[in-house]
């Protein structure tokens, strides 16, 4: 375990993280915050390490910001200081570090949504490379209609990819809860699943990717980041100077041997 307030475990050279303030629906508490860049560190660092499963105890995913603890932050501040600027420091040090480093771990990422993920804590889901959700979860979006602030932990960028601009920002500003079945249907998710599903599922997909070539993962993120950006020509040019140097790797010439001999391919190490 790294910290009491995130749980972890390595189960068959799987990561499960798990976010552990259940009672409170796992808001972004600084313990939360410290132990899931804790436990992102862990991951790096230890090579036997294939795959990160998300996922949390409870019955919310996570709620976001502790709005209980920016309260008491404001009636503390120094003279000269404001609740805005905290805000600004911690989303650098913790939020934003968090989004980031799921984004770039060596290994892939599954996010098991098992009750409500809100403010924050919607950003937060999405920043895996697969996210499952139990069909009782949600996904809200309150900054616009309830704080009048604007979405963070990269939901914007997130969600404009996923389901484009006119539902993204429709979706934003009239906060409505989206259920994890139209999530599903419209594409933001990977899948949703009965809620007494959900643990096996997220693990069995998370074994699945754990079996992946690690370095692969980390070339595909950065593939459809171009796209985003990218003209035809210059996705085609970069699709073959990528391919001109794995197919010269040690995880193409086991996929050839594999599939010469009629077996499902090893791939070692990350």
């Amino acid at each position: 375990m790294t910290r009491e307030s995130v749980q972890f475990e390595i189960v068959d050279q799987v990561a499960v993280v798990t976010l552990n303030e259940g009672e409170r629906m796992n808001p972004l508490t600084e313990g939360v915050q410290a132990g899931l860049l804790e436990a992102m560190e862990r991951v790096r660092a230890e090579s036997s390490i294939r795959a990160m499963l998300l996922t949390a105890r409870g019955r919310g995913f996570c709620v976001g910001a502790d709005l209980k603890d920016f309260s008491r932050r404001a009636a503390d501040l120094p003279a000269g200081d404001s609740l805005g600027r905290y805000v600004g420091r911690m989303m650098e040090n913790g939020g934003n570090a968090i989004v980031h480093g799921l984004a770039t771990l060596p290994v892939p990422v599954v996010c098991a949504v098992n009750g409500a993920a809100a403010g924050g804590g919607f950003g937060l889901a999405l920043a895996a490379d697969v996210v499952i959700a139990a069909r009782s979860a949600i996904f809200y979006l309150p900054f616009v209609p309830a704080l009048g602030v604007v979405p963070d932990m990269g939901a914007a960028w997130f969600l404009t990819r996923s389901i484009g601009r006119a539902r993204a920002v429709a979706l934003t500003l009239m906060g409505e809860k989206l259920s994890a079945d139209k999530a599903a249907q419209w594409g933001m998710i990977w899948d949703c699943v009965n809620d007494e599903d959900l643990p096996g599922e997220a693990m069995r997909l998370a074994r699945r990717l754990a079996e992946l070539p690690a370095h692969a993962i980390g070339e595909t993120r950065a593939l459809f980041d171009a796209a985003e950006t990218n003209d035809l020509a210059s996705q085609l040019a970069l699709e073959r100077e990528r391919q001109e140097r794995l197919i010269d790797g040690e995880s193409f010439a086991e996929g050839m041997r594999a599939f010469g001999e009629r077996r499902k391919p090893v791939f070692r190490g990350r």
